[in-house]
């Protein structure tokens, strides 16, 4: 998928967490907004720049791909014989279940 530069805006910040002091004073931190869709993707894992924008923009193709699928329409079906038959069978089951709580009259 493609896009221009106009349609993403990339944003650099600094990542949290483990990592030590080049991590807390370099803004390796990657977020890329999809503008068109208002799609947001971060990228934090590496201490590299560089790594961590191919990761966000790897996540950013699969998320607006994700989002163009199409999913088919369901098609009814008949429920197999299989299935009728537990149905039937379960059903059976509480009946008889519910006709041994009956009280008997005198």
């Amino acid at each position: 998928m493609q896009w221009s530069d106009k349609d993403i805006r990339i944003d650099y910040f600094r990542g949290s967490g483990p990592g030590g002091q080049h991590r807390n004073t370099s803004e390796t931190g990657v977020r890329i907004t999809h503008l068109p869709t208002g799609v947001v993707v971060t990228a934090t894992e590496s201490r590299s720049r560089h790594q961590n924008l191919q990761r966000a923009m790897a996540r950013l193709e699969g998320k607006l791909a994700a989002r163009s699928h199409k999913q088919r329409p369901r098609i009814a079906t008949r429920p197999g014989k299989g299935a009728i038959v537990r149905r039937l069978d379960a059903k059976r089951k509480h009946s008889d279940k519910k006709r041994v709580r009956r009280k008997i009259d005198d």
